[in-house]
């Protein structure tokens, strides 16, 4: 049996695993993404560190990370990346030195795609848009994620949705990211006057609280309007949607879905779904980074 350290890097935190070649999670640590003053690198390596320790007698033969932002995955390095401050960091060449294991390293959301493609056995098209701290997307085409020149492609959070909107990390107005976010809806929440700590929690006073139903009302719409572009340029098979928001279930899915339909008014919306990993995604995502840059090839079944 062969075992990897997965970590899934959100703008909030850092979920860790051990993983075995078979998809099973051994041990599971997570970490703030920053924490006591630590900002996101050295509260990576603290993490990794974590699970070697949890790992114990089974040696790890890599390590693999999924990371937000602009990513070149042939050296490791996150270009950029808004909700972690990052620009240029040799995020492979960090961790090796560290760990003296081969690490993989790619964006966050093609990762938690290949995820999602292993668990539903396809080789078509279909969209993956995992929703949490940040938003980003996975654009399956065949069978292939496409990357784009500079690994930039799937910014789906900061495809401009609302001109002259409100402001996203990333620095321009009006992103999807900027309203449909969990970060966002808890930020916006609160300019209203209410008192949430979570999208779950804002979720939960829908239909009692008039702020938090504006609020849902634009994270949806903000929503379909990116999505609607999605579709028109590739018309997906499907689109999947994951990430701790993702669990709000048919609340977000109903809502998306009659948005989305709304409009595309000659065409018929690809069905919506969420991801069959589910919160996991972006972990077995990471692993399979990991088992890759170790040159195993990995049985996963999904459960």
């Amino acid at each position: 049996m062969s075992v990897v350290l997965a970590v899934d890097v959100g703008g909030t935190g850092l979920k860790g695993a051990v993983v075995d070649d078979r998809g099973r999670t051994l041990a599971r640590r997570d970490r703030p993404t920053r924490l006591d003053g630590r900002g996101p690198a050295d509260n990576l390596l603290a993490l990794v560190a974590d699970l070697t320790a949890l790992a114990g007698a089974e040696e790890p033969v890599a390590v693999g990370v999924g990371t937000p932002g602009i990513v070149d995955e042939a050296t490791g390095t996150v270009v950029y990346a808004s909700n972690l401050g990052w620009r240029d960091v040799g995020l492979r060449a960090l961790l090796e030195d560290a760990t003296g294991l081969p690490v993989g390293v790619g964006h966050d959301a093609r990762a938690a795609g290949r995820a999602e493609q292993l668990a539903s056995g396809t080789h078509g098209s279909f969209v993956f848009v995992p929703i949490g701290t940040g938003i980003a997307a996975a654009l399956v085409v065949e069978g292939t994620a496409v990357s784009g020149v500079s690994g930039a492609a799937g910014e789906f959070g900061h495809v401009v949705v609302h001109p002259g909107g409100e402001v996203c990390p990333c620095g321009q107005h009006g992103c999807v990211e900027a309203y449909a976010a969990g970060g966002a809806v808890v930020r916006r929440f609160r300019a209203r006057g209410g008192e949430a700590a979570s999208t779950a929690e804002v979720v939960a006073l829908l239909g009692w609280d008039p702020r938090a139903d504006e609020v849902w009302a634009d994270a949806v719409r903000a929503l379909a309007l990116g999505l609607q572009g999605l579709t028109m340029l590739l018309d997906p098979a499907e689109i999947v949607l994951g990430g701790g928001v993702s669990g709000a279930g048919a609340v977000l899915l109903d809502p998306l879905g009659a948005e989305l339909a709304s409009l595309l008014t000659w065409r018929s919306p690809p069905p919506l779904r969420t991801a069959r990993w589910g919160a996991q995604a972006g972990r077995v995502g990471a692993a399979l980074l990991g088992f890759e840059r170790a040159g195993v090839t990995p049985d996963f079944q999904l459960g």
